[in-house]
């Protein structure tokens, strides 16, 4: 019945797609799979003839849809690139392309056209090379959603892997490593666990900076002087928190059969176990923003664009989580018809 706000909520999930780099594997990845028909409708915002022309160079006979239509539930919104795009040859004036199909899938998050963004990846070098400072997704979608702070965690393997600094020189990870940052990583970390993946009062582990968390002060007193004054407040209004542990213990079996996630302090800390575990199939997770986006977990690959080698079981774990986000989402706050929810609605 027209109003019934059933037929809202049963509408599919709508999710963003951005294959990244167009030189790269990004663009490979996305042709392989959109031949399946897959949990959510995708809407693919990316140049169309360059999918073509990678699943002509790729063998396939995949349907790109046109714009405006539907093809297995895959969709196209048309962004075209500056210059024509070689693959495995990096071509600065198309960082500008990139960045727009970023901005067009966050701001229709934002917008409620989409209800969540996946992403291929992105070279960051040759974006700055442009002239465009970019550090990463994690930290352009916190600036384009208005953000003050985003968590990056890796998800595959059986772990969750969550970032207290994310891009930042190892020299200047120390100098990151305070108060409020770990405070504000944690608390986003609980909520979104909660809040997206349903997990009540999630137990986190939480490494330490030093090696042996610090040697009680021997080997450094960022443990002692931060991080367990952080986690001592925290476990006062009821977080299920352990730590700071040495960081080459946290991750035994023993140790994890514990945790529903881990922080570690700096990005090489954690993510080299995670993608030990997952390699291909890890999925990223951008925290604390106030849309869904997932990600791969691998870069370009430029050596390889083009030649049928990539594998496309990361995007899809992506997709699939995004898809599961979301639907949580919905479970959790039902869009309904008074509330002007667009979810749903054409892009």
């Amino acid at each position: 019945m027209a109003g019934n706000p059933t037929s809202v909520i049963e509408r599919p999930i709508t999710l963003a797609l951005t294959p990244g780099e167009p030189a790269g594997i990004g663009p490979d990845i996305v042709v392989k799979l959109m031949d399946r028909a897959l949990p959510a409708r995708i809407v693919v915002i990316a140049d169309r003839d360059l999918l073509c022309a990678r699943a002509r160079a790729l063998g396939l006979s995949t349907e790109i849809p046109l714009p405006g239509t539907t093809s297995v539930g895959w969709e196209m919104l048309n962004v075209p690139l500056r210059v024509p795009a070689h693959a495995g040859q990096l071509d600065a004036r198309n960082s500008r392309y990139v960045l727009e199909t970023l901005e067009r899938a966050a701001d229709g998050c934002v917008a409620g056209t989409f209800d969540g963004m996946v992403t291929g990846p992105v070279h960051k070098g040759v974006i700055n090379d442009a002239g465009i400072a970019f550090t990463g997704h994690t930290e352009f979608l916190a600036e384009r959603t208005g953000t003050s702070r985003v968590v990056m965690m890796l998800a595959g393997g059986g772990l969750r892997v969550a970032l207290a600094t994310t891009h930042v020189a190892l020299r200047d990870v120390a100098a990151n490593i305070d108060s409020i940052t770990i405070e504000e990583t944690l608390r986003i970390l609980v909520k979104d666990l909660a809040d997206r993946f349903g997990i009540t009062n999630p137990r986190i582990g939480i490494a330490g900076l030093n090696p042996h968390a610090g040697e009680s002060g021997y080997l450094g007193r960022e443990e002692l002087d931060v991080i367990s004054p952080v986690i001592e407040r925290l476990r006062h209004e009821g977080m299920a928190l352990h730590g700071p542990v040495p960081a080459d213990t946290l991750f035994t079996p023993e140790r994890l059969a514990s945790f529903d996630a881990v922080l570690t302090m700096y990005h090489d800390q954690g993510l080299p176990v995670l993608k030990f575990a997952s390699f291909g199939r890890g999925i990223n997770v951008t925290l604390g923003l106030p849309i869904i986006r997932t990600s791969v977990d691998h870069g370009t690959a430029l050596d390889i664009a083009a030649t049928g080698k990539a594998d496309e079981s990361s995007l899809l774990e992506a997709i699939e989580a995004a898809t599961a986000m979301a639907q949580h989402a919905r479970a959790v706050h039902p869009p309904g018809l008074a509330s002007g929810n667009p979810v749903g609605r054409q892009p």
